[in-house]
């Protein structure tokens, strides 16, 4: 353990979580949904090709979220070389011209983009609880919708000036390039005790677990639209000044709701939110199957994007809560039920193709599964996450 004189402040926790974070989610994960419907112009890749790739990814990420489980890297360094891996996978995107090497490297860059999720979420949330300043953790998952709203900018820009998937993916890496570098030095001290400490038998908690298969039934249910918005966008407008517009939104919603959710909520136990959040993705989820237009495409992007980092900060949260601060493998457990749900999602898209009704099907079935995610959080949570106090349970 470090002495506290090495210890980062909350204020270093915050930013470099940040900006960890932008780079390992909104360039390692969800780079390829604005790039997308450039690689479908310009190298002719087919929309169940897109799941594809979008599935590699998925894998990748529940690869890292095992290996984390595994071997419990110390976050520090999950943090330092996921930052390197996402930056030079997404730079060898724009290099290549083969549909199987865009697969590996998609592959790696999620498993890249797991270790610095789990790494940043072992890392930073103790330090600000331990500062007083657990408020913050808003600033810190907000890096997610910041990076996804940069990505969405870049995919606008390039669509509009015609910059080519190839030149879009190498401006992407640079970026990740360049965040990567500087955050190295903040990260040479942690200070946090990690899983090292405990030993690997030790049985994770019930409520993990169903916390686990809660995020499972989450990460089904949110990627359908995270992965296809953009391509589903594209196909109703014709102008990219107009359907690009959507990812940048959907950015613009997940930052700001993490910093709103954490500033409001601050008193509302961790489930009891995930809940709340989680109906109101329902709602964006459905609401371009049920009407196919811009006003539905805009809901959905705010739905879904306002709420599906909400969501895991407060799963995070209540691992932690459950777990304490040497809780990363329940992070790790998380994570990978998460990966697992992501998988299905866009497969469920590729098997329902040649219907014509792929992502009309797929929505449904993806609502079902988090309406039966947050019956099960109601029914196995504590009495105050169902909105009762313990005194009024009793009578």
């Amino acid at each position: 353990m470090t002495s506290p004189s090495t210890k980062p402040s909350a204020a270093v926790a915050a930013t470099v979580g940040l900006l960890a974070l932008a780079s390992a989610m909104g360039i390692g994960r969800f780079s390829l949904t604005p790039i997308l419907p450039l690689m479908q112009h310009d190298r002719g890749l087919t929309f169940a090709a897109g799941a594809w790739l979008a599935t590699g990814n998925y894998l990748g990420y529940l690869v890292g979220a095992l290996a984390c489980m595994a071997f419990a890297p110390r976050p520090v360094s999950a943090i330092r070389w996921g930052l390197i891996g996402v930056a030079v996978f997404t730079v060898a995107m724009g290099l290549s011209h083969s549909p199987l090497l865009w697969l590996a490297l998609r592959f790696f860059a999620g498993a890249a983009s797991a270790l610095v999720l789990v790494g940043v979420s072992a890392w930073a949330m103790p330090i600000l609880a331990r500062s007083g300043k657990e408020r913050w953790s808003g600033w810190v998952f907000a890096g997610v919708g910041i990076g996804i709203a940069f990505a969405g900018l870049v995919g606008l820009a390039a669509g509009l000036d015609a910059w080519g998937s190839g030149a879009t993916w190498i401006v992407m890496g640079a970026v990740a390039v360049a965040l990567a570098l500087p955050l190295w030095r903040p990260l040479a001290s942690d200070g946090v005790v990690t899983d090292r400490t405990e030993p690997k038998a030790q049985a994770m908690p019930r409520r993990t677990l169903v916390v686990a298969a809660c995020y499972g039934l989450f990460g089904y249910g949110y990627i359908i639209p995270a992965t296809f918005l953009p391509a589903l966008a594209r196909g109703y407008i014709d102008d990219p000044a107009v359907f690009g517009w959507v990812w940048p939104v959907f950015g613009a919603a997940a930052a700001l709701s993490t910093i709103a959710a954490a500033r409001f909520g601050q008193g509302l136990p961790p489930a009891r939110l995930w809940m709340g959040a989680q109906w109101v993705l329902v709602a964006g989820l459905l609401a371009p199957v049920i009407s196919l237009n811009l006003a539905t495409l805009l809901i959905a992007a705010i739905g879904v994007g306002g709420t599906f980092m909400v969501i895991t900060m407060a799963g995070i949260k209540e691992v932690l809560r459950v777990g304490g601060p040497k809780a990363s493998r329940g992070i790790g457990m998380m994570t990978a039920a998460f990966s697992v749900g992501q998988i299905a999602g866009p497969l469920t898209v590729s098997a329902f193709a040649g219907s014509g009704n792929a992502f009309t099907v797929a929505s449904v079935i993806a609502a079902l599964a988090l309406v039966v995610g947050n019956v099960v959080l109601w029914a196995s949570g504590p009495r105050q996450d169902r909105g009762m106090s313990p005194e009024v349970a009793k009578n």
